[in-house]
């Protein structure tokens, strides 16, 4: 059985590397056996000199190193073994024959060979046990015993030194291997566990950044567009304050109309994450880290969703423009239908970002709206001509960001986005969008 680096940390100080041991405490264990076997084959080889007419330092020499091979008996188990076997017609080393088939037993030895070595030392011992009871019955004449005694006694003694000690080696060897199959799940499991913590801080960094990108997305069509108004409207009015008073009179009402709009959107917006959080946090106690990230973020986007523009307000958009002295035309074709609110919300911010970027890059040119109601979509296309020289620029400064959130947002409900200049010098704008079945 091998053991992982914790478990020889919690065994304690090691001798690894240390011939075939791997801790201090075997290296003891297997050296005091052996000398406890070694001192006992030397006893027995004293009776064994007595027995074959050897001498008895001989008798003793043979003992001390049949019985010191026991310290081998976790490198070589099998010679163990057959030592014992060996050394049983001499009837020495009993420690070294329960020892050695235990560890044979407890060790990954195939049971084939556990078998076979088993019952040689089982008929071995039989033999040894027969002779020697018979030997005894037949030199006492007073104790006349059956025919069974002598081959009953002899089973007993034989079964008694080999079976309890195979059976605890099988046990204890089972043991082991359940023990370290169990601990390298339990490694497999932790480095899943590990895998996944990653994988779900992973998915809460992407919930994270996408929840970052739709803000910014929707702070840029809120906070452009009506400070884009705002600020032609302004222009307007300090162009017309000195000569007609009434209109710049509307235009400041105009100003201040946009400036409370943008302010009531913001406000939504806010509301919404706010009540995101909200949302998540009652599960923070319950669910993982990752889980109530993603929650908040589907809950806030799921909410902003709920509460944005609709198609209906396309033709208020325009209005507003045309207010700011653009000149726009708005086209419908089709009956106007409802569709899911992120589809909705999606077409009007399109339209509301080509305006924007209308207002800002081409002042004073003429601009068509187009919304097209088919079977499974919704079309739009804002297209304008190029840029009048005449009219004064607002000077809007541009982030770069607005066709980028355009194409973010239609790809992301699966529809198409083509944008680029026209032949004429302006400039188009085209999205098609699937309804909320097909998105």
């Amino acid at each position: 059985m091998t053991a992982t680096g914790a478990d020889r940390e919690a065994a304690g100080p090691t001798t690894r590397g240390y011939w075939w041991w791997e801790r201090r405490r075997s290296v003891a264990l297997d050296v005091g056996l052996a000398l406890v076997s070694a001192l006992e084959c030397a006893l027995e080889g004293v009776t064994f000199a007595g027995d074959t007419g050897l001498p008895v330092p001989l008798g003793v020499l043979f003992g001390l190193l049949a019985g010191s091979v026991l310290v081998l008996r976790r490198r070589w188990p099998i010679a163990v073994v057959l030592v014992s076997i060996a050394t049983t017609p001499a009837e020495m080393g009993f420690l070294m024959a329960i020892v050695g088939l235990y560890t044979l037993a407890a060790s990954d030895v195939p049971r084939r060979i556990t078998v076979v070595l088993t019952g040689m030392t089982l008929v071995g011992t039989f033999i040894v046990s027969y002779v020697r009871l018979r030997q005894s019955v037949s030199g006492d004449t007073e104790f006349g015993p059956g025919d069974w005694y002598v081959p009953g006694v002899s089973l007993f003694m034989s079964l008694g030194l080999t079976a309890p000690s195979v059976l605890f080696g099988l046990y204890i060897g089972a043991r082991r291997r359940l023990m370290e199959s169990l601990r390298e799940r339990a490694d497999s499991l932790e480095r899943e566990l590990s895998l996944l913590a990653d994988r779900a801080e992973e998915r809460a960094e992407w919930a994270r950044t996408e929840e970052r990108t739709r803000i910014a997305r929707e702070m840029h069509d809120v906070v452009a567009h009506r400070v884009s108004l705002m600020v032609v409207h302004a222009a307007a009015l300090q162009a017309v304050a000195p000569k007609d008073p009434a209109k710049a009179v509307r235009n400041a009402a105009l100003v201040g109309d946009m400036g409370r709009q943008a302010l009531t959107e913001l406000r939504e917006m806010l509301g919404v994450l706010r009540s995101g959080d909200a949302l998540a946090a009652p599960r923070a106690g319950r669910v993982p880290l990752a889980s109530v990230g993603r929650v908040a973020a589907a809950a806030a986007a799921a909410a902003a969703v709920e509460d944005g523009p609709r198609l209906c307000e396309v033709e208020a958009l325009v209005a507003q423009s045309r207010e700011a002295g653009m000149t726009v035309e708005l086209s419908v074709e089709g009956e106007l239908r409802p569709y899911a609110p992120e589809v909705e919300q999606t077409a009007y911010r399109v339209v509301q970002e080509a305006l924007t970027n209308v207002h800002k890059h081409a002042a004073g040119a003429k601009t068509w709206v187009r919304l097209a109601h088919r079977g499974a979509e919704v079309a739009m296309q804002v297209e304008n001509g190029p840029s009048d020289g005449a009219a004064a620029d607002a000077g809007l400064p541009s982030g770069g960001n607005g066709l980028v959130g355009m194409r973010e947002r239609v790809l992301g409900l699966g529809g198409v986005f083509v944008s680029g200049p026209t032949d004429a010098g302006g400039f188009r704008v085209s999205a098609v969008l699937p309804d909320g079945e097909a998105a």
